[in-house]
């Protein structure tokens, strides 16, 4: 009857990954009905796109995502927003995953070859945020000559920090980290939006600079995939609307009163963590399962992936070993954009946040518990297999009541090492959408403004796990080995 327990307890882990269970990614949202908007965003962009606590409760506010709500409103649509990196909009969008971009994303030549963009919305100017005690060392751009300069990953601010002669650029997916490293003297100056800078500069210690970076107006315009006709049609027809309107300016000024509206952070680190609580817990509930999974399903296929390469089967044996090597080989970053970008593109596989980052985790980590498990079952005597096969069970029944068990005894620390590996490395899957612990943080630091305090809680949150974690499994060891003495 436990048997039975086990296998249907399995069967609905798989049916919840295989299904796309209705958990909350970035944006807030479950699953989408067919009657949807779907806008990919990077919410660290004040006033254009934010986070900003209302009433409580954390959500993405600015005016792109006003005019978001009002294409969605014309079109009779719900909008879902999608909050990601701004280097992943392009692949999000091209991929199917967001159906279109608003980000403050200038129209470029080479951008236009990838994807189709509306009529522009709105234009700005770019400026030089740099250090208050540094002001008076820029007022050209002569002068920022090989300077360490910062900005966005993928934007049209890092096109021209490289056009600036022997520039050391720096280029990070949030503007928050970038004033991270301003304030930190890793670079001296960032180059951003006249319209993002504002929020940015109600801190003392930053000021814009004398020097220019480009004259040109700036514009801003919404990126579509390529050969939508329909939707683009209708996006210009709401922006047209807008316009008329004088709707979008009215936008601006109110989301930049919002974007520097801001209370007073707490002033010291437990503080934070006790005003941002609901946030933290939210990333944690997500971690664990995250985590969870991963170990669940990594575990079975390593063990799988084990026993295939131990098979004897000249074939099966080469495959095997194969998979494990990639896998081991590739930065588990490369893996999951594979999966959740790259099998959208080639095979039109739409693998959502959450069964990407378990799929990720699980292949990652099964090719290292693989190993775990076949130096584990080469460890034991060989005299062991041949008395239970001469006891009359054949191979499978001896592997599994025999073997396996003094395997798994002898191996249990590096597995449960890789158990805590995987609890840390399932940060990465913010990268895509997902609203774990390193998500959280990052909305922290764009609603504080504060940049190391967040992350110091996400990092002690993360100890707190694999700490215990560790402790757990020592007791487990402790009473395993107890048993061997009985």
């Amino acid at each position: 009857m436990k048997k039975h327990y086990r296998y249907t307890a399995l069967l609905l882990l798989m049916l919840v990954l295989l299904t796309g269970f209705p958990v909350q990614t970035a944006n807030g949202a479950g699953s989408q009905s067919e009657n949807t908007l779907v806008l990919g965003t990077s919410a660290d962009f004040a006033p254009y796109e934010f986070h900003k606590t209302i009433n409580g409760k954390d959500q993405i506010v600015g005016f792109d995502i006003d005019i978001a709500g009002e294409i969605a409103k014309d079109m009779g649509a719900k909008l879902i927003i999608e909050d990601m990196s701004f280097d992943a909009l392009l692949p999000a969008l091209q991929s199917g995953r967001v159906d279109l971009v608003i980000s403050g994303m200038t129209p470029t030549d080479e951008r236009r070859k990838s994807i189709d963009f509306s009529d522009n919305y709105y234009q700005s100017k770019q400026v030089l945020m740099v250090r208050t005690e540094d002001k008076e060392r820029y007022k050209s751009m002569d002068s920022m000559k090989g300077e360490k300069i910062g900005a966005q990953k993928g934007s049209v601010q890092e096109e021209i920090a490289r056009s600036i002669p022997e520039a050391v650029i720096t280029s990070l997916d949030r503007i928050p980290d970038l004033v991270l490293q301003l304030q930190t003297k890793r670079i001296n100056a960032v180059i951003l939006e006249d319209t993002v800078a504002v929020g940015y500069l109600q801190n003392s210690a930053l000021t814009l600079a004398e020097a220019v970076p480009d004259d040109a107006p700036v514009q801003a315009a919404i990126g579509i995939r390529k050969g939508n006709t329909e939707l683009l049609t209708k996006v210009n027809s709401t922006v047209a609307r807008l316009k008329s309107e004088n709707r979008i300016t009215e936008m601006v000024k109110q989301a930049s009163m919002l974007s520097v509206d801001k209370p007073q952070s707490p002033g010291n680190i437990f503080t934070i963590f006790w005003e941002y609580r609901s946030y933290y817990a939210l990333g944690l509930g997500y971690t664990l399962l995250l985590s969870a999974l991963g170990v669940l399903f990594g575990f079975i296929i390593g063990l799988i992936i084990s026993l295939l390469r131990m098979s004897g089967i000249r074939a099966i044996t080469l495959l095997s070993t194969t998979y494990v090597e990639i896998l081991r080989g590739t930065p588990m970053l490369a893996q999951l954009l594979i999966i959740h970008y790259g099998l959208a593109l080639t095979l039109g596989i739409n693998f959502t946040p959450l069964q990407s980052g378990i799929i990720t985790l699980s292949l990652n980590s099964s090719a290292y518990l693989a190993e775990i498990f076949r130096a584990g079952i080469q460890g034991v005597d060989r005299g062991q297999m041949e008395a239970a096969r001469s006891l009359g069970m054949n191979r499978w029944l001896a592997m599994r009541h025999v073997i396996l068990p003094q395997a798994f005894k002898s191996v249990l620390p590096a597995i449960g090492n890789e158990f805590i590996t995987i609890i840390k490395e399932s940060s990465i899957i913010s990268v895509i959408g997902m609203a774990d612990i390193m998500y959280q943080a990052g909305v922290v630091k764009n609603i504080t403004y504060k940049g190391l305090s967040p992350l110091i809680i996400s990092a002690a949150i993360y100890f707190v796990l694999t700490f215990t974690l560790s402790k757990l499994l020592g007791a487990w060891e402790r009473r395993m080995g107890a048993s061997d003495h009985r």
